[in-house]
């Protein structure tokens, strides 16, 4: 089976996700490694990313760590920050793929209201024909809820569906399910595996950063 649709997650394929490396040059790698030992910021996180609203659950977590407050703070009025730069070439490969028309979906663990921020900073982010999002839909990855309801949503299922994502587990659920999967560690490599794929032809690739 030919793959016929392209599945993007979004942080660390497309954009950047680095909230440690903002807060080593915030506040010192010292006393960020002491507020991720006390503080439970990546499940802070996690309820964002299903839904719970990114203002009162940061301020949630910050009265129950007052000695913490204005550093927890941060996640929301910095979140931008941790969220950059853009991943060029695969920003270029999505817009090759678009090109092409091939059907281009996003699946991704994200916020509502974080999302609608990476939207206004990076337009590209819109530039799907459909996108999965765990704020929206209340159900996370790798729960294999959300990828079926990306196959149900766009009606691609199994070998059709070419993901990439950072997390083996992420891409352990997809294949799972039958998907091609790529385990992202740059984008040169995702570029390497839409050829093979027969999805773009070596001079599209080239032209990709």
């Amino acid at each position: 089976m030919a793959v016929e649709a392209v599945v993007f997650d979004i942080g660390n394929v497309l954009v950047e996700w680095h909230p440690v490396a903002f807060y080593d040059r915030v506040i010192g790698p010292d006393r960020r490694r002491a507020l991720f030992a006390e503080v439970d910021l990546h499940a802070m996180n996690a309820a964002v990313d299903l839904g719970a609203p990114l203002a009162e659950t940061v301020a949630a977590t910050a009265a129950r760590h007052p000695g913490w407050a204005r550093e927890i703070g941060l996640w929301h009025s910095r979140w931008i920050e941790m969220f950059a730069p853009a991943i060029p070439g695969s920003v270029a490969a999505l817009a090759a793929l678009r090109r092409k028309a091939v059907p281009v979906f996003a699946l991704t663990n994200f916020g509502t209201e974080t999302l609608d921020r990476a939207d206004r900073t990076y337009p590209f982010l819109s530039d799907f024909e459909a996108r999965f999002v765990s704020g929206h839909l209340r159900m996370m990855k790798p729960d294999p809820k959300i990828y079926a309801a990306l196959e149900r949503g766009t009606g691609f299922t199994g070998g059709a569906l070419l993901f990439a994502d950072d997390r083996a587990e992420n891409v352990a659920a997809a294949e799972a399910r039958g998907w091609r999967a790529h385990l992202f560690d740059g984008a040169r490599g995702w570029i390497d595996r839409l050829v093979a794929e027969g999805i773009l032809n070596r001079e599209e690739a080239e032209a990709c950063p």
